[in-house]
């Protein structure tokens, strides 16, 4: 695998087709809940450290808000989230329930951000809560101005709100509005949205209240991303995102796609470091046990890398070609890369064999090519040691010298 010389680690700028507009908003802050709903993913758990580590790399990188975790979970979890409030400093928001005991620990944690939520589709309050629409109504505005008088920044969440009727949400939200609330997060608990869907109940979300508006977007049906920006071109100023798309069931939008999404896609400000995101995504791979599948997008082992001759050939000659311009690499610290395989062509030859110190000529060429193709057909990864074993086989040169190779 050829990782091809560096270029420019920002992006080209893209005037035509979809690109020719990139104003449907300015900027769009970052909200991380990889340390709380990430950690919700099945067969996944950080330790304090872990949890230390990942809180510190966030907010190295500039993300507005870390929820570190649900403080009334348990006292190691309570001491984990207020060493992450004492030591970082962006704002670090704490998960809490609308019990009165939920809202005391995140207090008492020291948290920036008190995130309060309840139910409100029916089948959550029946099913889940065991309660009834009033009761919810009252128990979130009781948790807010517990929250709020505790000195907190407050976040309210309608949990289910996608599944929620209209009529109600509106209701629960004007109730919590007159608390004083600051945020409000509209969850797709389920994953249910679609992008121009969930667009419209932010607008609507947005007659309803005079607090800030975040997006929380589950990806059951592989459209958080989409409905995370939908929510954010409808008039929201906050994503809760968790790196590498984790979290409960088919997980979260993820940090990465909706980061550089907003920064190349929209030409937004999102005030994030974007060159660590590869860094820290292998970090998250690590310590959370799930791999990165290889077509994942940013941050997958084939978003920057090409097998197809005409790919290839293209990206040899201007990257720009076959990758979004856009985006680079560089911007998120990762490599380009040239793959020999079944559908490699010749250039793409020609430039390992010549990264490797060979002068090959063009029939060499072409017969090596033949060579990969047989090899890559049986399912075999072609690897460097393949290159040279075929370039002695052919007779290849060494650069300067041309006994070095058949030596």
């Amino acid at each position: 695998m050829l990782r091809t010389r560096s270029a420019q680690a920002r992006a080209i700028e893209f005037f035509q087709g979809t690109l020719a507009t990139r104003s449907e908003f300015e900027s769009v802050r970052i909200f991380d809940t990889t340390l709380r709903d990430g950690e919700q993913t099945p067969r996944t758990s950080f330790s304090e450290a872990d949890k230390r580590e990942i809180a510190t790399i966030l907010d190295e990188m500039g993300t507005h808000v870390i929820e570190a975790g649900f403080p009334a979970n348990s006292d190691a979890e309570f001491e984990a989230i207020r060493d992450i409030a004492r030591s970082t400093e962006t704002t670090v928001a704490g998960l809490a329930r609308v019990v009165e005991s939920d809202v005391q620990a995140a207090i008492e944690s020291e948290v920036d951000m008190i995130h309060v939520f309840a139910s409100t589709s029916d089948v959550q309050i029946e099913d889940s809560m065991h309660s009834n629409r009033e009761e919810v109504k009252e128990r979130s505005v009781a948790a807010v101005e517990q929250a709020k008088a505790g000195g907190a920044e407050v976040m309210f969440s309608p949990m289910d709100a996608t599944r929620t009727d209209r009529d109600y949400l509106a209701g629960v939200l004007e109730a919590v509005d007159e608390a004083d609330v600051d945020w409000v997060n509209i969850p797709d608990t389920t994953g249910v949205a679609s992008p121009s869907r969930f667009a419209d109940l932010i607008g609507f979300v947005g007659q309803h209240t005079d607090a800030r508006i975040d997006v929380h977007t589950h990806d059951d049906f592989g459209m958080a991303t989409a409905n995370a920006i939908a929510g954010i071109e409808a008039g929201a100023d906050q994503a809760q995102v968790s790196i590498n798309g984790i979290g409960e069931r088919a997980g979260n939008a993820a940090y990465e796609e909706v980061v550089m999404a907003a920064e190349s896609i929209y030409n937004a400000d999102t005030g994030i470091d974007t060159t660590r995101i590869t860094e820290i995504a292998a970090i998250i791979e690590e310590k959370s046990g799930i791999p990165i599948p290889p077509n994942k997008p940013v941050v997958g082992e084939n978003a920057f890398s090409h097998e197809s001759g005409i790919h290839a050939a293209g990206v040899i000659e201007n990257a720009d070609t076959f990758e979004p311009g856009i985006m680079t690499p560089e911007m998120v610290g990762a490599q380009r890369a040239i793959v020999l395989g079944k559908h490699t062509g010749s250039h793409a030859v020609r430039e390992h064999l010549e990264d490797a110190g060979y002068a090959p000529t063009d029939e060499e060429v072409e017969e090596i090519t033949a060579r990969v193709k047989s090899r890559a057909t049986e399912k075999h990864t072609i690897t460097v040691e393949d290159l040279h074993r075929f370039a002695a086989a052919v007779g290849v040169d060494r650069a300067g010298s041309s006994a070095e190779v058949r030596a």
